[in-house]
Formats: C-alpha cells, sequence, structure tokens
C-alpha cells in the first residue's frame, strides 16, 4: 500500500494552481520533504517539462520511491536521501549548468526546529541556480501574531510533541533567504490557513 497523506491530496490542487505560474520557465525542480510524493506525481503530470526530483530523510525515501514506480515517470526520478543538517549534500553546485533552477517544500518548516530551518536555506544557497525560484508552503505568523485561533492551536499541539517544533514568523524567514541572496517576489494566502511563500534568487 501507498503512503497516502490526506493533507497533501487536499491541497495539491491549490497548490498547483499557485506554482503553475511560475514554473512555467524552470525545468529541475528539487522538493524538499517529499514525504508520500503526492504534490511531486501531481505537479509534475499536470507540468510535464519539469523534472521533479524528490528527497526527503533516509525512513521516509522507500515510500516515495514506491509511489514513483506505480504513478510517476522519468521527469520523476528516483528520490534522494537529503538532511538539512547534514550536508553536503550530493547535488549539482549552484554555479553549475546542472543546478536546480527551482525548489520546493510544503508543510516542513514548522516540523523542524529553527536552527534545522537556518539549514535548510543555508542548503538552498548552495545548490538552487542563479535566477531560481523557492517556494515554501505552510502556515506562518507575521509580526509574532497567528492567522488565526486555529493555526494558534495547531503551534500549541506542535510544541507538545516537540518544543524545538512550531509555526514560523515569515520576517524570520526572509531574513533567511535574503542572506541567501533570495528576494520576496510574492506571499500567497492559500486554502486551511497556509501560506505559500516565493522567493527568487538574483540572477548572475
Amino acid at each position: 500500500m501507498l503512503p497516502h497523506a490526506p493533507a497533501a491530496e487536499r491541497n495539491k490542487d491549490a497548490i498547483l494552481a499557485a506554482l503553475t505560474p511560475h514554473l512555467t520557465a524552470r525545468r529541475r525542480v528539487l522538493e524538499i520533504g517529499s514525504g508520500t510524493g503526492q504534490h511531486a506525481v501531481h505537479i509534475a503530470t499536470a507540468l510535464p517539462h519539469l523534472i521533479w526530483q524528490c528527497s526527503d530523510l533516509a525512513d521516509a525515501v522507500p515510500g516515495i520511491a514506491a509511489r514513483l514506480e506505480a504513478e510517476g515517470s522519468q521527469r520523476t526520478p528516483a528520490p534522494l536521501a537529503l538532511d538539512v543538517a547534514a550536508p553536503p549534500w550530493p547535488l549539482p553546485p549552484a554555479d553549475s549548468p546542472e543546478a536546480f533552477d527551482a525548489a520546493f517544500t510544503a508543510n516542513t518548516l514548522h516540523i523542524m526546529s529553527f536552527v534545522s530551518v537556518g539549514h535548510f536555506f543555508a542548503r538552498v544557497g548552495d545548490h538552487l541556480a542563479p535566477g531560481g525560484l523557492l517556494g515554501v508552503y505552510g502556515p506562518m505568523k507575521y509580526g509574532g501574531a497567528f492567522t488565526t485561533a486555529s493555526n494558534a492551536a495547531f503551534d500549541a499541539q506542535l510544541k507538545s510533541w516537540n518544543p524545538e517544533s512550531g509555526i514560523r514568523d515569515f520576517e524570520a524567514l526572509d531574513d533567511l533567504a535574503r542572506a541567501q541572496g533570495l528576494r520576496l517576489i510574492e506571499d500567497i494566502a492559500m486554502p486551511a490557513n497556509n501560506q505559500l511563500v516565493l522567493w527568487q534568487r538574483k540572477a548572475s
């Protein structure tokens, strides 16, 4: 039986619709924290010009591989085991002709520690090509405030499971992005009290 995330099934169409205008000129996307592989299959099927490279922690890779074997294509290559806190990643560097020109993650930054969030942006900085796009999907705070009472409750639940988890402040993420040469281009309100934040790296 393939791994399945109900949230990924619910949000995949909204994410595809929001990402599509930004991915029309992209060719190679690195997804960090691919989970069940549902987003990869859905988006790569809808956008046949893309190669979509899945990655996740090692224990999630077999489940992603099973989904890609069953539902993927040559444009969804075998998933990679990547840990944001364990560089270097076995990927082309940012200045390589084969560097990824887009990166995406969904519902990961509030799970990992904030130290690991810093590592996430640094690893993206190592491997995202000049002019490349970074998309981050998930709940966020603004000016230290939750956007909804349900997000505040979700944050409390996350911290009860792991005190280092929690919904992140947009401003803190933007600071980390800017430190990697990424500038904010759009912040899109999404269903179920989530955001899709898009940054772009300066072209060389």
